[in-house]
């Protein structure tokens, strides 16, 4: 039977419809939340909650920004969560011995130092990135426990909590710092030699390496970025609360690859858009403030939470069966 053109006509709209939504419907789901919840509590949609909206969110970005790095690579880091702890302990704990600006050189170094660890033993050991990131999670919290004596680490100079309180309008300066990282990020991945080879290696590691590109020293580059990305979300997320408590930022790494999965990167590598994974972000920030705002119980949260992470794997798999049909 032969497919005249008007039969190919007739179907390639639908099927461009359909990838289009399959890589966008992260701003479906985001205009659905901030409408369902604007409509259910008449706090939401002011100028100050969605300038909170921004600021909660932003934490969790900007490890969801290194966390997209990584996972166009191919890989993952389950340990964005402990670094952000140890950054965050670091840059409060050392103050009082070497200054304030010293101890968060090095709270950020850690986190450096952390993921060029992580990606060496991934690009070397031959391991996947989840068990040696996983075994990360687990060591490096308990080196956080370890270093705060298991107590809240408190800031003993208040000069350290001001800069969170820096606004432009209702947006914080630590939202602007998420979304300038993303537009930098998003440029690099666009427009930059090291962001093809990212979609390279994630795509088809073996092609990638016949074409020349080093795969080892580049994923060793992007585990650092995503550990010093999550160090700096420590050390913001310490200066917002004045103190660094040793639970800082667990299971952040759950909420961090849905935020990105939920925007559409891939989990099996090769495919991915940070502007997009701004929109997994916002979407998971309107989400849970819209349930706090409606005093949601937080097994409730949990559950929604749950049944995001099961929506946002079975887009992913959808994305992959389009992209094998593409």
């Amino acid at each position: 039977m032969s497919v005249t053109s008007s039969d190919i006509a007739a179907r390639n709209p639908l099927r461009a419809l359909t990838r289009w939504l399959l890589r966008n419907h992260i701003w479906a789901f985001l205009a659905l939340g901030i409408v369902i919840f604007s409509s259910a509590s008449p706090y939401f949609l002011t100028l100050a909650n969605l300038g909170n909206v921004l600021t909660q969110g932003a934490f969790i970005g900007i490890l969801a920004v290194g966390m997209t790095l990584v996972m166009i690579d191919g890989e993952i880091d389950l340990s964005v969560g402990s670094t952000l702890a140890l950054a965050a302990a670091l840059s409060i704990g050392l103050q009082a011995q070497i200054g304030v600006w010293p101890a968060i050189f090095v709270g950020l170094g850690s986190g450096l130092a952390l993921g060029a660890i992580n990606g060496t033993l991934v690009a070397y050991s031959g391991m996947h990135s989840f068990i040696i990131t996983l075994g990360g999670l687990i060591g490096i919290r308990g080196l956080v426990f370890v270093y705060s004596g298991e107590n809240a680490l408190m800031a003993p100079d208040f000069s350290y909590t001001e800069i969170p309180e820096i606004y432009l309008g209702p947006v914080s300066l630590t939202a602007l710092i998420f979304l300038g990282l993303a537009i930098a990020f998003q440029w690099v991945l666009s427009s930059t030699r090291h962001g093809r080879e990212t979609y390279a290696v994630g795509d088809n590691i073996d092609a990638a390496r016949d074409a020349g590109i080093n795969v080892k020293r580049h994923k060793i580059i992007n585990f650092t970025i995503c550990g010093g990305l999550a160090a700096l979300a420590g050390i913001l997320l310490s200066m917002r609360l004045g103190t660094a408590e040793p639970n800082a930022g667990k299971i952040w790494e759950l909420w961090t690859i849905i935020a990105v999965v939920l925007g559409g990167t891939r989990l099996q590598g090769g495919y991915g858009n940070l502007i997009l994974t701004v929109g997994g972000v916002l979407t998971l920030a309107v989400l849970r403030n819209g349930l706090r705002l409606l005093n949601t119980p937080n097994y409730v949260e949990l559950i929604v939470m749950g049944a995001v992470l099961i929506l946002a794997l079975a887009l992913d798999k959808l994305m992959a069966k389009g992209g094998a049909r593409a």
